[in-house]
């Protein structure tokens, strides 16, 4: 079921800028209020909710390279037994 809450905000697409085609891409609007939601291209119905200061130390733990070993090649899913 879609958010009501969706239709009155804009979705900004996280793809590189010559990316062509539909993805599957996230999406991430802001507000009103407090709200940032996320969704898949592939999956516009289901979306994920989160507050913006929740969105903003995720941000800056990115930046600062704290999820970097869920990028690296062949990494597994940490919650398997495989990844310790």
């Amino acid at each position: 079921m879609a958010d009501p809450g969706t239709s009155d905000v804009t979705w900004t697409r996280a793809a590189p800028e010559d990316a062509e085609g539909p993805g599957p891409w996230i999406e991430i609007a802001f507000g009103p209020g407090d709200l940032v939601r996320l969704r898949e291209t592939g999956d516009p119905d289901t979306v994920v909710t989160t507050t913006r200061r929740k969105w903003e130390a995720f941000a800056q733990g990115v930046l600062a390279g704290e999820f970097d070993h869920f990028a690296e090649t062949g990494a597994t899913d940490p919650q398997t037994p495989e990844a310790v």
